[in-house]
């Protein structure tokens, strides 16, 4: 293949935006001459390749946008530590068989025991799976809405965390809530409720969650929402962080008594 040849194709290439094709290019091309293979394999590795890289980088974008606080996965979780949770359950969420079909997740249990770790890494299947995805703490939430009230944009704002399939709100109750908040909070769980899946992590049991929406009614509605066509995890457990705190004092101490030995010898 002449070098004018090879200049027109790597142009093309650049304007088709292909830039896995680009990178491997000569070296293929090279390869493929030397074993002597056909056009139709060589175009299959190329356009293969293409497409991976595609989806790799489409996958990158969408978690950068997503806003996880930490990039956990499900094979990074111990469920040996946190019993209480059924695996299948999670392992059927991992399907995003709830996110077809417009349903929420709710994730309870005190704080340290996985919530938001669960939660993320379901975020992250979604965003594998191309389904729009955003993570959001619930206090940020709220500020954002007043925000965007107060600003003659809460329209447009509703409008906006109303279009992605899987919202994830995290830490509901952690902080206090007033009339505006809860209000506002039920607007955009109405806009959402049975078109987009939503998941919710919480430190407060269902039967608390009228003092963190500070009304009775707003609660109530807003629990009648959610868990119309939801999947409940309630996590009972110890803290990881506790766990981590134990094991470092643990070693710490193994050190301490390696140290001691050495001395005494």
């Amino acid at each position: 293949m002449n070098e004018l040849t090879m200049d027109r194709l790597r142009e093309n290439l650049e304007s088709l935006k292909m830039k896995n094709t680009l990178e491997i290019l000569d070296n293929y091309l090279e390869r493929a001459v030397a074993e002597k293979l056909n056009i139709v394999d060589v175009l299959d590795h190329i356009f293969a390749e293409e497409a991976k890289s595609k989806r790799r980088r489409a996958y990158e974008k969408q978690v950068q946008m997503s806003g996880f606080p930490i990039k956990k996965t499900l094979d990074e979780f111990d469920f040996s530590f946190q019993p209480s949770i059924d695996k299948r359950q999670i392992d059927e969420l991992a399907t995003m068989r709830f996110l077809e079909n417009g349903e929420n997740v709710v994730f309870l249990g005190p704080p340290g025991v996985g919530k938001t770790h669960l939660a993320s890494a379901l975020g992250l299947v979604a965003a594998k799976h191309r389904f729009s995805t955003y993570y959001i703490n619930c206090h940020q939430l709220i500020e954002q809405l007043k925000k965007a009230h107060f600003e003659n944009r809460l329209p447009d704002r509703l409008k906006i965390l109303s279009k992605y399939r899987m919202l994830i709100i995290d830490e509901i109750g952690y902080l206090p809530m007033d009339i505006q908040g809860a209000n506002l909070f039920f607007q955009l769980i109405a806009r959402r409720y049975e078109k987009t899946s939503t998941v919710f992590t919480s430190n407060k049991t269902f039967s608390q969650w009228n003092e963190v929406f500070a009304d009775v009614t707003i609660a109530s509605a807003i629990l009648d929402r959610v868990l119309h066509h939801c999947t409940v995890v309630n996590i009972k457990g110890e803290s990881y962080r506790l766990k981590e705190r134990k094991e470092f004092m643990r070693q710490k101490q193994q050190i301490v008594n390696t140290l001691f030995e050495q001395g005494n010898a």
